[in-house]
């Protein structure tokens, strides 16, 4: 029986039909069986580069390009480099090289042109570019030794990238590179030190075992991370057919830069928080890093839970595409993965919960109760108190948003149940002080909140969540234990306080407890939290990733733009940068239009989408962002009246076959080739709701959080960014031109 190995670079795939992907898989099960079948012609190629190299027959008119690696222990390993027609399948055969890197110990497989380090000397290769006066990489104080002899990167593409001038000059230089070496320029871009380069790819310090034979060597090789990069054995043949139908071989499933591999391997002592850009892998490693746990302990019960049950769902579909096979939980406490929205979850913890809730009802409100329906709203019910009852406050601070979040951020997080607690409290993190008298008005309309609530026997879902974790408190303090082993949280950073309480009840504190995958720049929701005030502990334990793999570095640029001037922290107020933020993609630069009204505005964003459907662009790959319900309606409208057929986005996901159209907020965790950013004039971005009763002391947190807004609508875009507006242009777009 013979091993399987399907390296990245397998792009031509991507270009066959159905019917000849079938015949792949056909080929490749009948390898794993059986390798010497004839049917097979596994066969040598006597010009060729390297004596491992086979060719196989997948029909009779497309072969397969392999090597096949002999080990001792494991018998043969086939690593699969694509398929092509006959003749070319042949010729770049002839050429293709494997080897183990001698400087890192990097497994590295060419096919076609090998690269100079890898080759006999060519009469016929262009000669190196020459250094320019102004080198890039040598102005940050690297050398062409340091890529070569430190790093291991082949000379041909060590010499284009010391002769680089800039930085879009040394991303034109990495292409064609090996994946390891496209991230270690990159690297380089930041101005990092070599060592620390080293360490990021996995690189070894012994690369070359002089002990075992070539093919040891190589079988080893596969093991290291920066090999998995570009190599990825597959264990069975259901994993291979879902590998040959993703087209491009999934690789966000099966092949991860060795950073990210790092954080889904690793153990850690107690909570880990991951950040990073929009599109730096955070969410594929909270995918993998839940699969590796129950993986690792099949009795193991994980939560994997997010901002909203649209993300919730998306991340449980990308679990069972990574692995069809893994135990998807039904409820928190059972065992297997539990994926679902924060509070969804809480919900069902109530509900699996339900002897220790009367208890949580009197610490948490002072009194008994029962959990009844949850309002999706309680902005009606705070307009409706602050109207009714003569608090005495002074108007600014009397509106909904101010009143739900010190009800959020400050009683319910400190259990508070009386004025005299509530007049005691410390309010770090509140941008608004209050004295004794506003703090005695601020409880008699808490008051009256509650006691509508009562009434109605309602909670809102902030208060369902401080139920919940108070229960699990209980519970745990009863020595009932706790219902997680493993608590892994993406988009972590629009979290807020009652949020928090419930996730650190969920698991005790210990190993792998809690792994946080955030960005702050995407806070679009509620305000920055301190996650050592819910014992939270992540000093020490956090990391970053700065490699974007969604977007390109025109349409990255444009985005960091939109954020910059303005001063961002983290989840332990710590300041957030994004000056280290580099994409591993070159595309156009993002399209600034201007119209002079809406109408026109409309004919310009039909006009885009008619052109790039008539180009071959997949309908529902093109998206236009709008910055509220409103204007997304009127958009829908007015390109239907132009001909464009598109369909609008809220909860539920878009059909296929049409391009779409939904809110910022609404296209959140998701990527399109092609993203329209319209309406973003002054009289829309920023939304006048958003800052509309919001107090002077708390406006430039409802600014942070436009601007972010724009930041992830931005950085939806794989390829084409196009932002569009009519009459003046929105102030936050300034920075990002």
């Amino acid at each position: 029986m013979a091993n399987l190995v399907i390296a990245s670079n397998s792009k031509a795939m991507s270009k066959l039909d159905g019917s000849i992907k079938n015949k792949v898989y056909d080929f490749f099960e009948k390898l794993n069986a059986d390798d010497t079948q004839a049917s097979l012609h596994i066969e040598p190629m006597k010009a060729a580069v390297d004596p491992r190299v086979r060719t196989g027959r997948v029909d009779l008119h497309y072969r397969a390009v392999l090597f096949r690696v002999d080990d001792k222990s494991s018998g043969p390993t086939y690593i699969y480099m694509g398929t092509w027609g006959h003749d070319e399948a042949i010729k770049l055969a002839e050429r293709a090289t494997l080897r183990v890197n001698p400087i890192n110990g990097t497994l590295e497989g060419l096919i076609g042109e090998p690269a100079t380090a890898l080759a006999e000397p060519d009469s016929k290769a262009l000669p190196p570019k020459p250094v320019p006066d102004v080198s890039y990489l040598a102005g940050v104080g690297y050398t062409l030794t340091d890529l070569t002899d430190r790093l291991g990167i082949s000379v041909e593409v060590a010499e284009r990238a010391m002769a680089a001038s800039d930085e879009a000059a040394l991303m034109d230089a990495a292409e064609g590179a090996l994946d390891w070496e496209g991230s270690a320029l990159l690297d380089l871009a930041t101005g990092i030190a070599v060592e620390t380069i080293r360490e990021k790819h996995g690189f070894t310090e012994t690369p070359i075992d002089t002990k075992r034979d070539e093919d040891e060597e190589i079988i080893k090789a596969l093991e290291r991370p920066a090999s998995k990069m570009q190599f990825a054995f597959i264990e069975d043949n259901d994993e291979l057919r879902r590998v040959i139908e993703g087209g491009d071989f999934a690789a966000w499933r099966i092949f991860l830069h060795p950073e990210q591999r790092k954080y889904v391997e690793s153990d850690t002592s107690g909570a880990f928080r991951l950040s990073g850009g929009a599109g730096t892998g955070k969410t594929v490693v909270a995918i993998h890093r839940a699969r590796r746990l129950a993986k690792h302990n099949p009795h193991a019960r994980i939560v994997l839970t997010t901002y909203n049950t649209a993300l919730a769902d998306g991340l449980k579909a990308d679990v069972r595409a990574l692995d069809p096979d893994v135990v998807i939980a039904e409820k928190p406490g059972d065992t297997g993965i539990y994926v679902g929205g924060v509070d969804s979850l809480a919900k069902a913890v109530v509900d699996s919960s339900w002897s220790y809730v009367n208890s949580a009802f009197q610490t948490i409100f002072g009194r008994s109760g029962v959990v009844g329906p949850q309002r999706t709203s309680s902005v009606a019910v705070w307009r409706d108190v602050a109207a009714t009852v003569q608090s005495g406050l002074d108007s600014k601070l009397a509106t909904p948003g101010f009143l739900e979040s010190e009800y959020v951020a400050v009683v319910l997080a400190n259990r508070i149940i009386s004025l005299e607690q509530y007049a005691k409290v410390a309010r770090p993190g509140r941008g608004v002080r209050l004295n004794r008298p506003q703090r005695i008005a601020v409880w008699n309309l808490v008051e009256a909140y509650r006691r509508q609530s009562e009434m109605d026997e309602t909670l809102s879902f902030p208060e369902v969540l401080a139920l919940a974790a108070e229960a699990l408190r209980i519970r745990a303090e009863a020595g009932e234990g706790y219902l997680a082993d493993h608590v892994i949280v993406d988009e972590a950073q629009d979290l807020h306080a009652t949020h928090w309480a419930l996730l650190r009840a969920l698991a005790a504190e210990g190993p792998n407890d809690l792994f946080i995958a955030e960005d702050s720049h995407q806070r679009i929701y509620g305000s920055p939290i301190v996650l050592s005030r819910f014992g939270i502990k992540i000093v020490g334990r956090s990391r970053r990733l700065t490699l974007n793999y969604r977007t390109t570095a025109q349409n990255l640029a444009f985005a960091v733009g939109v954020l910059s001037g303005a001063q961002y922290t983290d989840l332990e107020q710590e300041a957030e940068k994004t000056t280290d933020y580099r994409s591993a993609r070159s595309g156009p630069e993002p399209q600034l239009i201007g119209c002079e009204s809406q109408v026109a505005e409309l004919q310009k964003v039909a006009d885009l989408i008619k052109a790039w459907l008539d180009d071959g662009v997949v309908p529902e790959s093109i998206a236009v962002l709008t910055r509220s319900q409103d204007d997304r309606d009127r958009f829908v409208r007015g390109l239907s009246e132009r001909g464009v057929s598109v369909r609008a986005v809220d909860r539920s996901a878009a059909s296929p076959g049409q391009p779409v159209v939904m809110t910022m907020h609404r296209a959140k965790g998701m990527e399109f080739s092609r993203v329209i950013l319209s309406g973003a004039d002054d009289k829309h971005v920023p939304a006048p709701v958003a800052l509309r009763g919001v107090p002077e002391e708390e406006r430039t947190e409802a600014l942070l959080r436009e601007r972010s807004l724009l930041y992830v609508a931005s950085s939806r875009a794989r390829d084409s960014l196009v932002v569009t507006w009519s009459g003046k242009q929105s102030e936050l777009l300034g920075a990002g031109r």
